[in-house]
């Protein structure tokens, strides 16, 4: 899967994932997503469906529009990644011979109730946690600590899946870190 179409999945993940508040089920009640939190910081294990491993820190921010992202994949470079709610991406490298791709995907970041219609798919055992599991459009699998209600992995239908290693809700990343350097405004805009 080249870079772009494992971060488009990226991307979607975020449009898709959120914590989702429940009761336990019970024979009357099925439980319900709720928003996201408007700001939250996740460290991530990713899965690719080539079996190859990339770890993520991921800032969420909806008041200022932006998901940032630091990436390592297993045995590879650092990626940076800024998207915005304008709909566009940088995904760069930095250094000497740093590297930017700047691409537009049709969509911002996802709203905090993007799960808004997602179905209910019961209870599972996930990464040793009792979680509520919902699925969206046929695409992500969405699981949710019954106990705490924390995120704790999802699965797409491609093959990748992401668990959750931390979530910390309030965390923010400084402005300076999420400004794409120069050589981004340059580079030529790719339409996905």
């Amino acid at each position: 899967m080249s870079w772009k179409n494992f971060l488009l999945y990226t991307t979607w993940s975020l449009i898709l994932m959120q914590p989702c508040s429940a009761e336990w089920p019970d024979s009357d009640s099925t439980p319900t997503p709720t928003p996201w939190p408007e700001q939250f910081h996740a460290l991530l294990s990713t899965t690719q469906e080539s079996g190859r491993l990339l770890v993520s820190d991921m800032w969420y921010d909806w008041p200022k529009g932006r998901n940032f992202y630091q990436r390592q994949q297993q045995l590879g470079d650092h990626i940076y990644a800024v998207e915005w709610n304008n709909k566009t991406t940088f995904y760069y490298t930095l250094g000497i011979n740093g590297t930017c791709d700047a691409i537009d995907f049709g969509v911002g970041i996802p709203r905090p109730d993007f799960l808004d219609g997602a179905n209910y798919v019961g209870t599972q055992l996930k990464d040793g946690f009792l979680c509520n599991v919902w699925e969206k459009v046929d695409f992500i699998w969405y699981c949710e600590d019954v106990a705490t209600k924390r995120p704790v992995r999802w699965d797409f239908s491609a093959g990748i899946i992401t668990h959750v290693v931390t979530f910390e809700v309030g965390a923010t990343v400084p402005d300076s870190m999420v400004q794409a350097p120069q050589y981004c405004f340059t580079a030529k805009k790719n339409n996905v």
